[in-house]
């Protein structure tokens, strides 16, 4: 009776006609709303966290630090055990991981009336930290899974899996917007603020709640653990190994020799794991391509509402925009299967690509707040269905990998993002902006230009002192506050002599030139915005073309079709 009850659930779940299948995605879409809703509220609680607790915006970036890099490693670990100890424990873990990281978060303030800053500081660290942990426990297990639920319309339904992602950032953009507060008003507490991303957390707990999680495809099919690794293959661990090798660099400080030697260790192990199976070009091919989607999509997202928000001259504006954006994104993603049905998934992704590469350049030259509405309707139109939709590819054509292959391309993807998006994005507006300081006025580039040089992969440049522009555009309050907590809490002698060096030279000097320098140094940064969103439409560019290849490829062969398990 168990093994023909076994055997039936198994046919359902190949024919995607699982009993509970649309109660589990749901759950899923719950578990990526809460990432979007956490990570949306946060950046708007950090002033209150530095007035309440007594952080340095040092602090506050150390607390908040390495999101989409540790989410992508989290990935990638998690998505090599899923196939081992089953989607249903890891989702469990998941939701552990949330549930501790509110507790921890929450508890701050009963830590600060305990034991000062520094417990406080360790609430909100951890607090944070587990909450990335959870959330990329969360992606491991809900791509394979809605990939193994729908096996006959992947793309449609991780479409709208991940409309959670957009939702999540519309509800959180919208509550930092209503709960902020201005001038007039105080700030909701942010206790009440972050406490949101519970509320979908609890609903995706509830709707685990005694289900029945199937196994992937892969797995459900008797392919060993080996066996799927090898369709991962040196190839693909190739790609991802050269993305550690820039975390070892950027993020652990390890010199080059000894990153690119740890990572070459790990592709060997991999190679030794699998017997030194090559691979597959293809998957290779669709990682690298995984990598430019992370940095137009998420790398761009961690700093459009500030660019837009500048050249609209309104940060709430860039706000609102990025709210809008992400709105679009939600709906959208919801009628991905129709379109799929009429172009394939690989046209679909070549016109997301051309829509993103025009609005993007055509943020670049926007001109006001009309300009900038029209522009990013294009760009929210072309990033909508890339990331889902190349998971989809990914499981499409290589079912046989499980977890594994998809794994691999979500964590590629978020990798790419924290070490080549945000970074790359940051110093083509560095660049772009020291250039134009320079041209305007050589004195004024003088007085703010950063210390040392800023790199990024085999790029230098000097980009402007991010403390000297701070204390331009606040009148030198955030500074003064600072060095008066470094002095209350008998700080380094370092941190404070180097806070006394930066308030004395805004009082000593800047602040008599600060009226001449201001409007000189903001347009230097609206240019350096506008530049850095024209180039990195390059990316979205060649991307069109690698789609227009992949098309051309498969149309040599057929056309697109997914492969079965057995193919």
């Amino acid at each position: 009776m168990a093994e023909n009850r076994h055997t039936r659930q198994a046919s359902e779940a190949v024919s995607g006609a699982v009993p509970n299948a649309q109660r589990l995605l749901w759950a899923g879409f719950m578990a990526i709303l809460a990432a979007g809703v956490g990570f949306s509220i946060r950046a708007g609680i950090l002033g209150q966290w530095a007035e309440q607790y007594g952080f340095t915006q040092t602090e506050l970036g150390t607390i908040t630090g390495g999101g989409l890099t540790g989410f992508g490693i989290i990935i990638l670990l998690s998505s090599l055990i899923a196939d081992r100890i089953g989607f249903g424990p890891l989702m469990f873990a998941a939701f552990l991981m949330h549930v501790i990281s509110a507790g921890l978060t929450l508890a701050t303030a009963a830590a600060f009336a305990a034991g000062g800053k520094p417990l406080a500081f360790q609430c909100l660290f951890w607090g944070m930290f587990l909450f990335a942990i959870g959330n990329g426990m969360a992606e491991a297990v809900v791509n394979p899974l809605v990939a193994t639920l729908f096996p006959k319309k992947k793309t449609h339904y991780l479409n709208i899996l991940h409309a959670g992602w957009p939702g999540g950032l519309i509800a959180g953009g919208l509550a930092s917007y209503f709960m902020a507060g201005d001038a007039t008003t105080k700030p909701i507490d942010w206790q009440i603020q972050i406490s949101l991303f519970m509320v979908p957390v609890v609903l995706y707990g509830l709707m685990m709640l005694g289900q029945r999680f199937p196994k992937s495809e892969a797995s459900r099919s008797g392919i060993s653990y080996r066996d799927m690794l090898g369709e991962l293959g040196l190839l693909g661990a190739a790609v991802i190994c050269g993305l550690l090798s820039l975390f070892f660099k950027n993020d652990l400080g390890l010199s080059p020799l000894v990153s690119g030697s740890i990572a070459a260790g790990l592709l060997v192990a991999f190679g030794a794991a699998t017997g030194f199976r090559f691979g597959h070009f293809l998957l290779a091919f669709l990682l690298l391509i995984q990598a430019m989607v992370g940095y137009v999509e998420l790398g761009t997202d961690s700093w459009i509402s500030k660019i837009t928000g500048t050249i609209m001259a309104s940060k709430a504006n860039g706000l609102l925009l990025f709210v809008y954006t992400s709105a679009l994104m939600f709906i959208l993603r919801f009628f991905a299967g129709p379109i799929v049905e009429r172009i394939s998934p690989l046209g679909l992704l070549a016109a997301s690509a051309a829509f993103g590469a025009a609005g993007l350049t055509l943020l670049g030259s926007a001109e006001g707040a009309l300009m900038c509405i029209v522009a990013a309707t294009v760009y929210g139109i072309g990033k909508t269905f890339l990331w889902p939709t190349m998971l989809a590819v990914v499981s499409e054509q290589f079912p046989k990998g499980g977890a594994i292959t998809i794994g691999a391309a979500g964590g590629v993807g978020m990798l790419a993002a924290g070490l080549l998006g945000g970074p790359g994005i940051g110093f083509l507006q560095d660049q772009n902006a020291s250039a134009n300081l320079r041209e305007s006025s050589q004195a004024v580039y003088d007085r703010y230009k950063a210390p040392k040089e800023n790199t990024f992969l085999w790029l230098k440049t000097v980009g402007l002192d991010g403390s000297k522009v701070g204390v331009l555009e606040d009148g030198g309050k955030e500074a003064q506050r600072t060095l008066d907590l470094l002095l209350e809490e008998h700080a380094k002698q370092d941190a404070i002599d180097g806070q006394k060096s930066l308030v004395s030279w805004w009082n000593d000097s800047a602040s008599s030139t600060a009226d001449a320098d201001k409007p000189l140094v903001e347009q230097a940064g609206l240019f350096g915005g506008r530049q850095a969103l024209k180039l990195t439409a390059l990316v979205p560019a060649v991307m069109f073309v690698c789609y227009a290849l992949l098309l051309a490829w498969f149309r040599s062969r057929g056309g697109y079709q997914a492969k079965g398990m057995h193919h």
